[in-house]
């Protein structure tokens, strides 16, 4: 009896050992059938994006085809019933000038053109959805902390509430002089540049170039040197600050940027402009296009624009509220994370685990800065210049925050200057230099762009540190070449590091040479004082604390 109970118990067990021996492999079959499943759907995910992205890249081609051949179009029927002055410097008819623009893009290998269409900017659109918003209002939030934590900290450090904003007095000190200086450079714009290729095109003889076009190119450039000196001698006479420097270099770059892009695109329609005996007009534009084009925020000339209907005053001053809130949000970051750690420079601020800890300390703030210079500038500020002039075509910038490659987000971050530089400077190397050598128009367009970033630098701080020109022109040129035939969307998140990292060491180092100026005796009393790096060769025994 036992025996029998003992082999049932035996059997039992066995039975038992095999249920779980098949629950097991059960459970394991569909462990492996998921795992297969999720692959199946991992890999039909990637196909969609793969889709999906070349699907959006050839429709965007087809838009903007479609697009610039409407605009063209439109342009060719202004021409024909109204331009006439134009229209005796192209063509005689409508149909041959509708044939002209369909064959101008991309004829004999040319690169097309910038093509001027009705649309608004990217952050416009996207504030309109919830999601953007509340981010929108988590920055807001932020400028609210802060102020109230720069607040409550005079109140408990120094038992009085500060509201005298002193480093924004001191950064914009001396306005008169600065709108004396935008007033001088504005009006030599208008006053010298219009009626001297006005004179220029009025009494050239037709045809090609001679001796006389080529005396009136000297006028120019030495016009454009004369542009570049003047007022930088004015800004260092009256020893501007910072700020004041940035608005009056800023300016003068602007206005040598539209004069070139005025006369490069009206010199080649004044010499094949083909005048009759009794015609008196020459291929020039009327004076008020001119003057609208100073104003308008953009940096490529048009006779015309695409403009909109009427003015929206309420949303150009929420914009320029919006500048004003951006500048007191940079204030409270200089205020709070630069000032306080820089403002003592010593032995001890240049060794190397004090650099360290500086250059990461300064990537939030100096990114934050970044973000805010994009929406107060790019955004805010072209914006609501573009409604005044009622300006129709404010993509002032794309999804750059998207990017991830450095030449998309190169081409992405500021379109107005990125077409500037495409049109006048990329072009037209890439006719000299040929099709087949790409990198280098792009060589000269970045070394270019580095030029004029540092000397923006150079006059507001008053010094030569080319940090900022070995990073753009070297890494940033070298990343593009690294970039360049990537598709995974996580190097968007390389980008962003780079972006952190390149931002927090300009803030760094910038900032430790701003105040070894202030603190270290002087090497020379020569002009190589400007160019020799003080935070590298401070005499620290007769350094000045603040």
């Amino acid at each position: 009896m036992a025996d029998t109970i003992e082999g049932h118990a035996v059997g039992n067990g066995d039975l038992h050992n095999k249920v779980e021996n098949v629950g097991m492999k059960s459970t394991k079959d569909e462990q492996v059938h998921e795992i297969n499943l999720q692959r199946i759907r991992d890999k039909a995910q990637q196909l969609r994006d793969d889709l999906l992205r070349q699907l959006n890249a050839q429709l965007d081609e087809l838009f903007d085809n479609f697009i610039s051949e409407v605009e063209q179009i439109e342009q060719a029927s202004l021409l024909g019933n109204g331009d006439l002055k134009t229209l005796k410097c192209k063509r005689s008819t409508r149909k041959e000038l509708e044939k002209d623009f369909k064959h101008k893009k991309r004829k004999n290998g040319e690169l097309p053109d910038k093509i001027f269409v009705q649309r608004r900017s990217v952050l416009t659109e996207l504030l309109e959805t919830t999601h953007i918003q509340t981010i929108y209002h988590i920055f807001v939030a932020i400028l609210i902390v802060f102020s109230l934590n720069t607040l409550v900290y005079d109140w408990v450090e120094k038992g009085t509430l500060n509201l005298n904003f002193d480093l924004i007095v001191w950064a914009f000190g001396k306005l008169p002089k600065v709108m004396s200086s935008w007033v001088c450079m504005q009006l030599s714009t208008l006053l010298i540049v219009y009626p001297a290729f006005y004179y220029w095109s009025t009494h050239r003889r037709p045809g090609p170039t001679g001796v006389y076009d080529i005396v009136w190119l000297f006028v120019a450039i030495a016009y454009q040197i004369a542009f570049l000196t003047i007022p930088i001698l004015h800004l260092v006479e009256n020893n501007m600050p910072p700020a004041s420097s940035v608005i009056v270099t800023c300016e003068q770059v602007r206005f040598i940027m539209k004069t070139h892009a005025f006369i490069r695109e009206n010199v080649s329609r004044v010499i094949y402009c083909k005048k009759d005996d009794n015609d008196e007009e020459n291929g020039c534009p009327d004076f008020s296009k001119y003057l609208y084009f100073l104003f308008a925020p953009t940096l490529i000339y048009r006779d015309n624009y695409p403009r909109t209907k009427t003015i929206k005053w309420q949303y150009v001053v929420s914009n320029f509220a919006q500048v004003l809130a951006c500048l007191f949000y940079t204030y409270y970051i200089f205020e709070r994370f630069c000032v306080p750690v820089f403002q003592n420079f010593n032995r001890e601020s240049v060794t190397p685990r004090a650099l360290l800890l500086s250059v990461f300390g300064s990537m939030m703030p100096a990114t934050l800065v970044l973000f805010i210079g994009f929406f107060a500038i790019l955004h805010s500020w072209l914006n609501a210049f573009a409604e005044m002039l009622r300006f129709g075509d404010r993509l002032f910038y794309k999804d750059w925050w998207n990017s991830t490659t450095f030449s998309n987000y190169y081409r992405t971050w500021n379109v107005v200057v990125h077409d500037w530089l495409y049109t006048y400077v990329y072009k037209d190397v890439y006719k000299l230099m040929g099709s087949k050598n790409r990198a280098g128009p792009m060589a000269m367009v970045f070394l270019i762009s580095a030029m004029f970033h540092e000397y923006i630098l150079m006059v507001t701080f008053r010094f030569f540190y080319p940090v900022l020109f070995f990073m753009f022109a070297g890494a940033g040129f070298g990343f593009i070449f690294l970039t360049e035939k990537v598709s995974s969307r996580s190097w968007n998140v390389f980008m962003w590091v780079m972006l952190f990292t390149g931002n927090g060491m300009l803030m760094c180092l910038y900032s430790m040479e701003w105040y070894a100026r202030r603190s270290c005796p002087v090497i020379t009393d020569s002009f190589f004082d400007y160019l020799i790096p003080r935070s590298w060769m401070c005499d620290f025994a007769g350094i000045k604390l603040n």
